[in-house]
């Protein structure tokens, strides 16, 4: 939504491009939305349409149009006003929601896709059709035009762009069912060995157990978070962190979600920060109290010197950091960071947002955590390249990645003549001849929008610290 204040007697510092921007795709969202439902009903109509029992055909058309109010209905429950629905939003019909927008849209791209090939095919077939007849059109330009050849519809290629569209419409929901009842709840743990500049002796090996992006909600139980925890237990790390986003929105329980995560058992203590989540729900400082009642520490622009093995590392948190402000205006994220570095001890930074990690390093932040991501929930592999949603919103989509201490960046992503920031490599970092920052994105638990994982399995990190 957007938020414009007009300051009396004042210039607003709109920045009309970026809020155009966000208008138009907000509106193509909307657009795909509408016409993929609009598909999906006229689809089901031509299909009932041949059914010879009128109840049986009234009966589908009607459970359909009946679950499609349903669906508008959920979506109204997630508009609230103050602390309060509007419309009250059951956790099964949030996630068959989730599950049919989720399918609907991607269905009916891909069936979309199939027609275009089938165009392009058609078009390509009858212009190499033109060029094989244009000589004998040629010679025999006086006979009678019944006798010109003509272009014979091939049963083949109707046949196999038929199965085609058949298939690219089913795969999406064939997938989001898979995403939803398999990997969802795939828990994996991922073990990271990272180097860290002037690292003491006595750090060397010291274990973090970071965990990211609950979203306790319909799409996430506390059994489920629950689970999560007792596999970040097992792990027996010395420090735990939770890089924010602990509920999905207004109406989660924020208070069952801390419920969960205070039984996450670490020598060092557990300690957070906010993620944007928490800034959408309005319970930043709800969950900061929560986490000090629970015996943690939420880092909100603080910093602590924390001791182990009679060695020191100094650990940062921040909230949220936005990259525009509500008018559209880029600014810089890790505002008034640099008082919190120390530079007689190793410094970990919990930020949320991974866009912050170039100006991170800049600052000589030796290590940052993030999560916000979610790896992209959905990532597909073609020809040795992973696509993946969250490129649009960062470089730095899931995992371990480098770049040179109190390196400038010119924004707080990565430079734009560079080719994307570089991950981790052993022989990269011994021959580089400056000290290296890194950051770690957490693929994190928990869903945002449709309650479907596929090819980004959930994960619960265990960050190894190593002497450069």
């Amino acid at each position: 939504m957007l938020n414009l204040r007009f300051v009396p007697g004042g210039t607003t510092n709109v920045n009309w491009g970026y809020l155009v921007l966000r208008i138009a795709i907000v509106l193509g969202i909307l657009t795909l939305l509408y016409m993929s439902q609009r598909f999906w009903y006229r689809a089901l109509w031509r299909v009932t349409a041949n059914w010879g029992r009128v109840s049986l055909r009234v009966g589908v058309r009607v459970a359909y149009i009946a679950a499609l109010l349903v669906v508008i209905f959920t979506i109204a429950g997630s508009f609230s006003l103050g602390q309060r629905r509007i419309v009250p939003q059951p956790s099964m019909v949030s996630v068959l929601t989730g599950l049919w927008f989720f399918s609907a849209l991607f269905g009916y791209l891909a069936v979309k896709v199939v027609h275009g090939l089938e165009r392009v095919w058609r078009w390509l077939h009858a212009a190499a059709a033109k060029e094989s007849v244009a000589p004998s059109a040629a010679a025999t330009r006086s006979s009678a035009a019944s006798d010109a050849p003509e272009i014979v519809a091939d049963p083949g290629r109707r046949y196999f762009f038929r199965a085609a569209t058949a298939a690219a419409g089913a795969a999406p929901f064939l997938g989001a069912m898979y995403g939803f009842a398999a990997e969802r709840l795939n828990y994996q743990v991922r073990r990271i060995e990272i180097p860290m500049h002037n690292l003491p002796a006595a750090l060397d090996g010291m274990q973090i157990v970071q965990i990211s992006d609950i979203h306790l909600s319909g799409y996430m139980s506390r059994s489920q978070v629950r689970r999560a925890v007792d596999m970040a237990n097992d792990l027996g790390a010395d420090l735990a962190v939770v890089t924010g986003d602990l509920i999905t929105g207004v109406g989660d329980s924020i208070s069952d979600c801390v419920d969960e995560v205070r039984r996450l058992h670490a020598p060092l203590g557990t300690w957070g920060c906010n993620g944007n989540h928490e800034i959408y729900a309005r319970v930043e400082d709800e969950a900061a109290e929560l986490y000090t009642q629970a015996g943690m520490k939420l880092l909100r622009h603080e910093n602590a010197a924390i001791a182990f093995k009679g060695a020191q590392f100094n650990l940062i948190g921040v909230d949220y950091q936005r990259e525009r402000t509500p008018r559209g205006q880029r600014q810089q994220t890790l505002a008034n960071v640099a008082p919190l570095v120390r530079r007689d001890m190793p410094n970990i930074l919990l930020s949320h947002n991974p866009n912050t990690f170039n100006r991170a390093a800049g600052l000589g932040i030796e290590l940052s955590l993030a999560g916000h991501t979610h790896g992209g929930q959905i990532q597909v592999e073609i020809l040795d390249h992973r696509l993946s949603p969250a490129r649009f919103i960062t470089d730095y989509i899931a995992g371990l990645y480098q770049r040179p201490l109190f390196a400038p960046a010119p924004t707080d992503r990565a430079a734009p003549n560079s080719r994307g920031p570089r991950t981790f490599s052993p022989s990269l970092f011994a021959s580089s001849l400056s000290a290296m920052a890194h950051l770690y994105v957490n693929r994190g638990l928990g869903t945002v929008g449709a309650p479907v994982r596929l090819g980004v399995p959930p994960e619960i990190s265990l960050i190894v610290l190593r002497a450069a």
